[in-house]
């Protein structure tokens, strides 16, 4: 991967990081419930992944725009367990439960608040209601706060099924994370990385974040230099968005503290560079995977998705998501459940689906979805797939799109293939980093009113 400073300053624009498309702000509460939940009916038998939102937190990370609730009563998590259990009970009755979930994600918040009986609670209700794979071919993950588990902890999961784990790192150097409220010496990760190496998962995540207040080019080179020698099989590295005015905790952090957009550019590049010279690949949207990882392989071979839970190998799911806030998709249905814990505990416990809003996807979502889809994983888009699976001439549907995306063509970006009229389009070894720049040419409802962190 190739990089131009001067590229990247005039592309990095804000723009969606397109987990989905539409994307969420296009959701509605004017979309019926019940028009929603007869997409929930319609026979399928597609494989699940389900995704399980624990808003708990333990401390209060100042950098974090996480759906959370921030206290020390992890009696807490009983409740909501039970909370959980009932949802999953109302969805189960709308679905096919032989139908295999092959991927599980446990996200937050922080998973690791709950207790070993309220994970083991949990788990044998979701044994219940649905059919997880157990062949080998499942991918059960969970995202791990190193302060928030130990070696019993760990051997539960292991025994539940999980075998990914992420592990929320976002920067080893102390100034940082005293300027982040969030202190979790280099040691104590070492140690959680050790059991979990132990105890035989498959896999461990990291996740960096570049931007933070104090973050300075050699201490960032440091941690680095420390993530690579614990050797996760992916590592993420995620863009810090500060927007105080939307997220109350990051007010507490200093602007003065914060690195200059030189800095933070500077940042990213070292983190490209030091990842992919240590033998990463960089498989797009802040990514990295080492060669042999399922991801890797999976965009070697096309067969790369995404999803809100990111990148993933699992293609053709739908997507069932419970608890507060969590956001389900469903054939080509969305729908994210209430964001307020009360009102969410309110619908479930008067035997309601807590939907707060939702969309259901048109045709044209569903291509424009497909085209943004095949430019993230595969950083290509070959016109011949989208015309054959929805009869359309690419060339002439998408003229006024084709028309904007000359100037990221003639710098470099994209390269564009006409064939009468067919149409190939391939992200540039430079243009990688600027990748949603072209999928936003294909966003109908980006407006300048949509409040998205910068593609950089």
């Amino acid at each position: 991967m190739l990089w131009d400073s001067q590229l990247i300053q005039k592309y990095n624009l804000a723009g969606p990081r397109y987990t989905s498309y539409p994307t969420a702000p296009q959701f509605s509460t004017d979309v019926s419930k019940m028009e929603l939940i007869g997409k929930m009916l319609e026979p399928s038998h597609s494989p699940l992944s389900l995704y399980f939102h624990v808003p708990f937190c333990a401390h209060l990370c100042y950098y974090c725009a996480c759906n959370k609730i921030v206290t020390k009563q992890y009696d807490k998590g009983t409740e909501y367990v039970e909370l959980l259990g009932e949802e999953m009970r109302l969805r189960a009755l709308m679905i096919d439960q032989s139908r295999p979930v092959t991927q599980l994600h446990f996200g937050g918040g922080t998973p690791t608040f709950l207790s070993e009986q309220n994970l083991e609670t949990l788990f044998s209700r979701i044994h219940e209601l649905f059919n997880l794979v157990t062949d080998g071919s499942q991918d059960f993950s969970i995202e791990i706060d190193p302060r928030e588990v130990n070696r019993s902890k760990l051997e539960v999961l292991r025994k539940l099924g999980f075998n990914r784990v992420s592990l929320g790192i976002q920067d080893f150097n102390a100034d940082v994370q005293k300027a982040i409220h969030r202190i979790q010496p280099l040691e104590l990760v070492e140690s959680v990385v050790n059991d979990v190496r132990d105890l035989d998962f498959n896999s461990i995540n990291f996740d960096l974040i570049y931007g933070l207040p104090k973050q300075t080019l050699s201490g960032f080179k440091e941690t680095l230099d420390q993530v690579i020698a614990l050797s996760p099989d992916r590592i993420s590295v995620f863009n810090y968005a500060h927007l105080p005015q939307r997220f109350a905790p990051q007010r507490r952090i200093l602007d003065e503290d914060l690195p200059s957009p030189e800095q933070k550019l500077a940042l990213l590049k070292l983190s490209i560079d030091t990842l992919t010279d240590a033998g990463y690949v960089y498989i797009g949207m802040d990514h990295f995977a080492k060669p042999n990882d399922s991801l890797t392989k999976a965009q070697q071979e096309g067969q790369l998705q995404r999803n809100f839970q990111g990148y993933t190998t699992h293609a053709e799911t739908d997507l069932l998501a419970f608890g507060v806030s969590a956001i389900s998709q469903v054939g080509n249905a969305y729908f994210q459940n209430h964001t307020d814990l009360s009102l969410f505990q309110n619908c479930i416990e008067n035997g309601q689906l807590a939907i707060m809003k939702g969309y259901i996807s048109s045709q044209d979502d569903q291509i424009r979805h497909d085209v943004i889809m095949q430019l993230l994983c595969h950083n290509s888009l070959n016109s011949r797939d989208i015309e054959h699976n929805f009869s359309i001439n690419f060339r002439e549907y998408f003229e006024k799109e084709l028309a904007s995306l000359k100037e990221l063509e003639e710098d470099g970006v994209i390269k564009v293939y006409y064939d009468n009229n067919q149409v190939d389009l391939e992200i540039t070894e430079v243009g990688r980093l600027l990748v949603r720049c072209v999928c936003m040419a294909f966003d109908k409802y980006l407006t300048n009113n949509n409040s998205f962190s910068k593609v950089i």
